[in-house]
Formats: C-alpha cells, structure tokens, sequence
C-alpha cells in the first residue's frame, strides 16, 4: 500500500502544472538564461513592425477564456496568443506582398481584398487551432481535441468539419515553417525566480509564482494602457511622438523586461522589504537597469491600483 501510495504522488508529481523551485543545477539555469537572452535579442533585432498586432485585449480575454473552459495551464494560453500572433503577422505580411485588384486579372492569383477576407473568415478556427497546438505543446495531460474544438465551434454555428480544422491546424504550422515551440514571458518569469532563489533571494517561491502568473494575465489584458504609461514616463511626455511611438515597439515586445518588471511588481506586492534587493539581483543577472525595472513596476502598479509606487528615481 505505501508503495502505490509513492506512485500516486509520482504520478501526481508528474502531472502538476506547477514548476518545482530548486530543483535546476546552476549549470543548466546559466545555459537557459543564457539561451533565452539570445532568443529575446534575436527576435527584436528581426522584430516585424506589425508586433502586437494582435494582442488586443479582446482577442488576449477571448484565448484566455477558452483556455480557462478546456482546463488548460498558463503556459498554454500564453503559447496560444504568442503562436496566433506570429501566425496573423506572416498572414499580414502574405497579403501586403499580394497583387492589387487590377493585377490580378493578367497575373493570376489571390488579390489584397480576397485574401483579407478570408483572414477575418477564418480568424476564429485559426485562434482555436492556435489553443489547441499550444494545448499540445505544454506537456500537460489537458489536450484540445478535435471532437472539443468542433463542439465550441459549432455552439458559435460555425460549421466546420473535422477535416477542415485538422487543416487549419496544418496551415498554422505551415505558415510558421513548423517553429512553434516558442518561448512566453512565463518561461522567463520561472528561469528567473529559478536564478533569485540560487543567488540567495529566499522568498516564498510558490505565493511569488502565484502572483506573478496573476499580474502577467492583468498586463496581457491591459497591455496597450500598460505600455503607453510605461512610454509617457520614459519620455517624460504625455503626447509621444510617430517616431517614439515606433521606437517603443523593441520595448513592448521584450520578454525580458516584461519578465524581470514582473517580478519585481510581484516582490513590491508580496515583500515590499526585499523590493529593493530583488532588483538589484535582476539588474545583475539581466543588465536591464534598476531604474527601467522601476518604471516598469510603476506602470504595472498604476493599473492594478491606480498607485505611482514604486516611486521612480529621478533622472540624472
């Protein structure tokens, strides 16, 4: 009996979406943080001037929603909206490079306006086939079915059959040449509580976590308001100008200091005591400046509860 009682937490252990802390030796933590650094600063010196494109709130609570009804973990719908958002960039830029109207008729092929059209037709079966790639990819004992996907999308009276979504499935991962496996913003969150508690920051790992998970949601939900606060006070203007607006766009999409502002939001929530010194720690293991990550708690913090701390420093 004590010896199935030990397999029933193995496999319980085995099963649980929550990431055990401790458990990574510090040559594998050095290697990953240092992978996804390379990662991060790669996309953003290849970054897509449609980035964010569509990670409005209303597509974000819409992913978030379904995610929650199929008893999916958080990385999954961070992986659903990352994976939609890339998809819908390459479909952006597909009908950018298209012929017009009127070349068409001596070129042959599918013009602008029909290939929008069938970019909005679709913009749903492509969103649920996103869900259910991400659903795959997560590790997790909670996979999206067809038979599942097919009922939701028949109680919206779509009447898309099994194959056409295993279709949609296959035109998604096409079009991202099958690199779907990418990284979120909560993988680098865990690295780095993974890298805090190594470098002697002994904080309750599990309530950090929790609230980290809780605040990456609320910037998901809110992220335009979020970054336009973060912009103003970088600025130190509240009418940015074209130019600033698309400049902004490298920090809007960097999931390192989205990870490490994050974090300390959590820490100035949970342990406003340690706030300092967590910062100060995540300054050092990212290079990312105690003043940005400072900025960026103060926008986060301004949303959650209309608060201007962290008070930020002042500028030299």
């Amino acid at each position: 009996m004590a010896r199935m009682g030990s397999r029933a937490q193995a496999v319980s252990r085995f099963y649980s979406s929550e990431p055990l802390f401790g458990e990574v030796a510090p040559e594998v933590m050095e290697a990953s943080l240092i992978h996804l650094a390379t990662e991060n600063e790669r996309y953003l010196s290849e970054l897509p001037g449609q980035a964010g494109c569509c990670k409005e709130s209303r597509t974000v609570e819409f992913v978030f929603l379904l995610a929650e009804k199929w008893h999916l973990d958080h990385s999954a719908r961070y992986q659903a909206v990352e994976l939609l958002e890339r998809f819908m960039i390459k479909q952006v830029e597909q009908i950018c490079k298209s012929p017009s109207e009127n070349v068409e008729s001596t070129k042959g092929g599918s013009s602008r306006s029909s290939l929008k059209e069938q970019l909005y037709a679709t913009f749903v079966l492509r969103l649920v086939s996103c869900i259910q790639l991400a659903s795959k990819l997560s590790l997790h004992y909670n996979i999206v079915t067809s038979d599942t996907a097919l009922k939701f999308l028949q109680s919206l009276k779509y009447s898309y059959t099994k194959q056409e979504l295993l279709e949609s499935e296959l035109a998604v991962l096409e079009t991202l040449q099958f690199q779907i496996n990418v990284s979120t913003p909560l993988a680098y969150i865990e690295l780095l509580l993974e890298v805090l508690g190594h470098n002697g920051c002994l904080l309750p790992a599990k309530p950090l976590h929790q609230m980290c998970v809780q605040l990456l949601d609320f910037l998901y939900l809110k992220r335009e308001a979020i970054y336009d606060t973060l912009l103003k006070t970088a600025i130190e203007n509240s009418t940015p100008s074209e130019l600033q607006i698309a400049k902004f766009l490298a920090v809007k999409e960097d999931f390192m200091l989205l990870a490490v502002g994050i974090i300390s939001t959590s820490v100035f929530v949970l342990n406003p005591e340690h706030w300092k010194q967590v910062v100060e720690h995540l300054n050092c293991v990212t290079g990312i400046t105690s003043q940005s990550i400072s900025e960026f708690s103060h926008a986060v913090l301004k949303h959650v509860i209309g608060s201007s701390t962290p008070k930020q420093q002042r500028r030299k």
